[in-house]
């Protein structure tokens, strides 16, 4: 199912090394390739003679050094991040520390305030409080000298995910939320396909002309990409809830029949999409059924009396 979508995974690049990508805006991508994040997380800067980061990147002090190098002694007077993950928000601090600009970003409230969290990749980070200097609400304006940007509240891939588009332009930075390379991650609890499916839709309705996203190359005709993947999203619920009404009950038994051929690096979030695919099949007209919440790879669903 993925090969039939408008996937791009060509793209450009040196680690460490600014590109311009469009007027006024510089990429440079981390040094931390991965099943997840493809070449690595996409930091853009905006701006001339002052400067705004979006999503500092990872905890890593050669993606930090290579910021500041590109700014060139220019200030840099805010790093917005466009949600929690600690592939965007790692390198916060350490980049805050040495420009003193002021975090932008939703805000987020912990579950388990200093916990050690394993993410759906399987790797570990502690979870913690994001409490920026900037709040960004639906809609919320952030203006610098030569730039302003508009948030949209896209949640789904995470609750606290932000789109912003720089007036002006039609450039849309998209986040988690669309990428060029592969779809995005909707893992419970923090994801929610409803809310994803959502996010799409709005997406849609707008007349942005490229996106440029968290991770892999920019995106031209977005609007048909992002139609491409609910509508991709769509078909895989549909096959997950044939699945269930063939009698294969648990996650772990879907998963090989939905997505044949895995790469083993990827079960674990194949599970939790199948996992956020089976609540929005509950949430809809009692399509699905399981007692008490839907959770685990184990969990037996059953297909709503008369379904």
């Amino acid at each position: 199912m993925t090969d039939e979508l408008p996937l791009k995974r060509e793209m450009t690049f040196t680690y460490g090394e600014p590109r311009e990508l469009c007027p006024g805006v510089v990429r440079i991508v981390a040094n931390n390739p991965g099943p997840f994040t493809f070449k690595g997380t996409n930091t853009y800067l905006l701006g001339r003679n002052s400067l705004a980061v979006i999503d500092p990147g990872p905890e890593d002090a050669a993606q930090c050094a290579a910021i500041l190098k590109a700014a060139g002694g220019r200030p840099i007077t805010h790093i917005v991040v466009t949600h929690t993950h600690h592939d965007h928000v790692g390198g916060l601090t350490a980049l805050q520390q040495a420009t003193g600009a002021l975090s932008c970003g939703f805000g987020r409230r912990a579950r388990n305030e200093g916990a050690t969290i394993r993410s759906p990749s399987g790797g570990e980070y502690v979870d913690r409080d994001f409490n920026p200097d900037v709040v960004l609400g639906d809609g919320a304006r952030l203006e610098g000298a030569e730039w302003a940007l508009e948030a949209l509240h896209t949640p789904g891939h995470a609750p606290d995910h932000l789109c912003l588009a720089l007036a002006g332009t039609g450039v849309l930075f998209s986040g988690d939320h669309v990428m060029s390379w592969s779809t995005s991650v909707v893992a419970p609890p923090e994801g929610n396909m409803a809310d994803y499916m959502r996010g799409l839709e709005r997406l849609m309705e707008r007349s942005d002309a490229l996106y440029l996203p968290g991770h892999g190359g920019q995106l031209e005709q977005p609007q048909r990409v992002a139609r491409a993947f609910l509508t991709h999203r769509r078909i895989r619920e549909q096959a997950i809830l044939g699945c269930i009404r063939d009698g294969h009950r648990t996650i772990d038994r879907i998963v090989p029949i939905i997505y044949q051929g895995l790469d083993e690096r990827l079960v674990r979030a194949a599970s939790m999409s199948v996992l956020a695919h089976i609540e929005h099949l509950i949430q809809r007209q009692e399509i699905v059924t399981c007692d008490g919440a839907p959770s685990g790879l184990a969990t037996a669903y059953e297909p709503a009396s008369g379904r």
